[in-house]
């Protein structure tokens, strides 16, 4: 296999939104919503919904004609579903049959097209939560996206553990107790990833091998926040956990906006550094997720770089350990 015909077994993913491309999605507040009476609120709500599933599935074929390969579905693509006062039920709306065909239809043309769906609830979900209203909000929410997902045929629900409230490993404990009250909907399909912030590859592992949950692997937030593995190692490491499941593995990539060298690595830029993408990824099949601001436009130069072989700074085979301050060597 050749040097250009390794990168190709990668599939890239877009996250939500687009930049040029005239898809958008609607949204509206539990304020808003709040000063209608409830049939004035369930046919407006039905008419966002309608428009967002015809959008997403304009969106899959979008990403498809570009050769994009995998598309992250925004978590309120059915806005305020799950809130306490003005929340919902697809057979509440008055298109509700309609929405649901729409759904199937993005599901087979997912299908048909080969692209991979996935889900990324907002950070308010929080398993391990000490706060039992916390909990209860973020099953709901999961239990919504994961009939969603069914729906749709997304097969990765990727969530971070949160907070360490004092005690890692209590909080890890939690998470398990709270993953068993779960439907299978959600379990089938919820993912695990390492967060720049509290918990590592290495915090992560045990967890995911204990409960049977896929790690996706951010090598981003890895470089910001190494544990003492290469990225080689915990790409090696994190792809174990998704053997068995039937599924290639997931990773997130993205680039520093000001630079390794800069004051706050942790922030996306609008494009990925070709330099950026691990060496040891070469030939794997994998689903990449471009987290960059400049959404399909990052993906597509991306790509274009993968094809024109502009990857001068990457030697195959080359190792790579991120430090501390986010600096990744790489061998040239």
């Amino acid at each position: 296999m050749g040097y250009l015909e390794r990168w190709v077994r990668m599939r890239l993913g877009l996250c939500c939104l687009f930049k040029e491309e005239p898809i958008s999605f609607r949204t509206t507040t539990a304020r808003a919503l709040s000063t209608l009476p409830r049939g004035e609120q369930l046919r407006k709500l039905s008419h966002i919904c309608r428009n967002n599933a015809e959008n997403l599935l304009r969106a899959v074929d979008t990403v498809a004609r570009l050769g994009i390969g995998a598309f992250r579905i925004m978590s309120p693509l059915f806005p305020r579903m799950t809130h306490p006062e003005v929340g919902y039920s697809l057979d509440q709306l008055p298109d509700g049959q309609g929405i649901a065909q729409v759904l199937t239809t993005v599901r087979d043309t997912a299908q048909k097209k080969n692209i991979r769906l996935s889900f990324h609830p907002d950070q308010f979900v929080v398993l391990p939560s000490p706060h039992p209203a916390v909990v209860a909000s973020s099953i709901q929410e999961l239990e919504y996206q994961g009939r969603l997902a069914a729906a749709v045929g997304a097969d990765v629900i990727n969530i971070h553990v949160g907070g360490v409230y004092g005690d890692k490993g209590q909080a890890l404990e939690r998470f398990a107790r709270v993953f068993a009250q779960l439907s299978d909907n959600v379990r089938s399909r919820l993912t695990l990833e390492n967060d720049d912030v509290s918990y590592t590859v290495t915090d992560l592992l045990p967890l995911c091998r204990q409960l049977s949950i896929p790690l996706v692997y951010d090598v981003h937030h890895h470089r910001c926040k190494p544990d003492g593995l290469s990225v080689e190692e915990a790409t090696r490491l994190a792809e174990s956990t998704w053997q068995g499941s039937g599924r290639e593995q997931y990773c997130h990539l993205s680039s520093p906006k000001f630079g390794w060298k800069g004051t706050y690595p942790k922030a996306h830029a609008d494009y990925i550094d070709p330099a950026d993408i691990p060496s040891c990824w070469l030939g794997r099949a994998m689903t990449v997720d471009v987290e960059a601001k400049a959404k399909e436009l990052a993906v597509l130069r991306l790509m274009a770089d993968l094809q024109q072989k502009r990857l001068d700074k990457i030697v195959p085979g080359s190792s790579e350990v991120g430090d501390a301050g986010g600096g990744v060597t790489l061998n040239r």
